[in-house]
């Protein structure tokens, strides 16, 4: 049976990918027509750099060594500035469809990786699953290729590539971290490092956004800015070590396939599609997939197992 803390792991992370998925066609709605791919960017490390540090003044302060101090580096690096910078920059340029097709095997990176780093065990399971939920999110995706307009472009598809590889590195790379420090603590550092990483190459371009150009107030704009500032970066960005916390890499990346979900009941919500019993059967792979994955065996498993047997 799931234990109380695993659970709460679980809910962190499918609300994280939720607030994920409703920011896809808002940052599509702002793109480029409002804002910049580098100005948006740029905002989102600003403001949750701001928010952390701000949050970490009513919270417990914790010390951080200069050993993990490197390793917050390279996580920021991997998880947001490399990240979130090529995979607005290859969503500007290329088909929404491939985008999230590509997303898909985020899993299947993090299961590798984590074998690497985490020497975490790839079971027959674990790989039915991921490669079951890939067959199901990618089975949505595609029911939804009438509304991309946009044509494939090598070049961003692949950074698309490289952006879910590089966030792939920091979800296995960052549970050490989260076992030790809040996530609060976590993400100021990360935040104040992807923002001095990111700043030169893109403040300027805050100021030729349309959406600073313009006189008067768009409340429609406005409120999507906000939304992708707070809703789509400190809240999912704050829940995602929390998560990690109390679940695996590759259970947490395996919410991914949450996104495409999401973003299919919301256009059966507003009427711009259907709900059929293919986008029934894919969201069924999906979460029969996830399962799999959250009741393979751990490392930590296998190795109570094998004291068990002697």
């Amino acid at each position: 049976m799931m234990s109380k803390e695993k659970m709460k792991g679980h809910l962190l992370i499918f609300l994280a990918n939720v607030l994920f998925a409703v920011n896809m066609p808002i940052s599509k709605y702002l793109l480029p027509g409002h804002l910049t791919p580098e100005a948006l960017t740029i905002m989102r490390m600003l403001f949750a750099c701001v928010m952390f540090w701000i949050t970490s003044l009513f919270v417990r302060k914790e010390h951080v060594p200069l050993k993990d101090i490197g390793l917050l580096f390279i996580c920021a690096f991997c998880g947001i500035a490399l990240n979130q910078g090529l995979f607005i920059q290859g969503l500007n340029v290329t088909s929404p469809i491939d985008a999230s097709i590509i997303a898909t095997g985020v899993p299947i990176f993090v299961m590798i990786l984590a074998a690497i780093i985490l020497k975490e065990p790839i079971t027959r399971q674990k790989a039915f699953g991921v490669f079951l939920g890939i067959g199901g999110a990618v089975m949505l995706i595609l029911q939804s290729a009438d509304g991309g307009t946009k044509a494939s472009s090598l070049a961003g598809n692949l950074m698309i590539v490289t952006s879910g590889l590089s966030y792939s590195v920091y979800l296995v790379l960052s549970k050490p971290l989260t076992e030790k420090y809040s996530s609060v603590t976590i993400m100021k550092w990360m935040f104040l490092f992807a923002s001095l990483m990111l700043l030169p190459f893109t403040f300027n371009h805050i100021a030729e956004s349309p959406a600073f150009q313009h006189g008067g107030i768009d409340l429609k704009e406005v409120s999507a800015i906000a939304y992708v500032l707070f809703g789509a970066t400190f809240l999912p960005y704050l829940l995602i070590p929390m998560s990690l916390k109390r679940i695996r890499p590759t259970t947490v990346s395996m919410y991914n396939y949450v996104q495409p979900i999401v973003a299919s009941l919301i256009t059966v919500l507003v009427g711009q599609d259907t709900f059929g019993p293919l986008k029934l059967l894919a969201a069924a792979l999906v979460f029969v997939g996830v399962y799999l994955v959250t009741q393979s065996k751990s490392r930590a498993d296998l190795e109570r197992e094998q004291e068990e047997n002697k």
